[in-house]
């Protein structure tokens, strides 16, 4: 089975939680984008929900899907955020945010009773860090901010490279908020803690791709069949 069937087996594993006049959180990222599918055949088959999308491809998507959408001002407490992860562990701590929503994600995943991931076996690791943790941060002051993530990297026991995301066409990638992605190259994170704390104390630094204590539940899909973690 292709890894594009397992993603969507696992969103519609996640589908079967929704009920009628929840209010939903919306991933972004491939797996996700399963979800808003199969979330869309259902609304249009009559299921009442609103739901909040984290980035503007997944506002778009679940628009043309006929989903009722709103913002977090309109509904600051969801039910349920249901989004993938570009790494989560057996303790259900993810690093997030190679699609560059990041921010959007968490204060999502922060709103809501429930997060439950899903996503396909490729994403399930023993450490973190394999994956380019993202950091977003201010165009302003760059270098001083990338020498202050640098330290704060090293402080929390880390090392590896720090680089700046760019665009397909060279110039920097720019988030929904406009402010520039730094992807740490670090091959594992084994204090995934006091790496988050730590770069909460860098001024310049919005957001960082470590979810912790955030998701309450994953579905990994695997080839021979689903596996599920934590409390769906």
């Amino acid at each position: 089975m292709s890894a594009d069937s397992l993603k969507r087996e696992a969103a519609a594993r996640a589908l079967a939680l929704v009920e009628p006049g929840m209010r939903l959180g919306l991933g972004t990222g491939s797996t996700a984008k399963h979800f808003v599918a199969l979330l869309g055949e259902k609304v249009r088959g009559g299921l009442d929900v609103v739901a909040v999308p984290t980035s503007e491809a997944t506002r778009a998507q679940a628009r043309a899907e006929g989903i009722r959408l709103a913002t977090l001002d309109e509904y600051p407490e969801l039910d349920l955020t249901v989004d993938g992860a570009d790494e989560l562990d057996d303790a259900l701590n993810l690093v997030k945010g190679g699609g560059g929503a990041l921010l959007r994600e968490k204060i999502v995943a922060a709103a809501s009773r429930r997060m439950v991931v899903i996503a396909d076996a490729s994403k399930r690791v023993a450490v973190l860090g394999a994956f380019p943790l993202p950091i977003e941060v201010v165009p302003f002051g760059l270098g001083a901010t990338r020498r202050a993530v640098e330290r704060a990297i090293a402080a929390a026991g880390a090392s590896g490279t720090l680089g700046l995301r760019n665009a397909t066409d060279n110039t920097p990638y720019l988030t929904d908020g406009g402010h520039f992605v730094l992807d740490a190259r670090l091959g594992r994170i084994d204090a995934p803690d006091a790496l988050a704390a730590a770069l909460a104390t860098v001024p310049g630094v919005v957001e960082h791709g470590l979810f912790l204590g955030l998701a309450t539940g994953a579905v990994i899909a695997t080839e021979d069949g689903l596996v599920t973690l934590g409390d769906l």
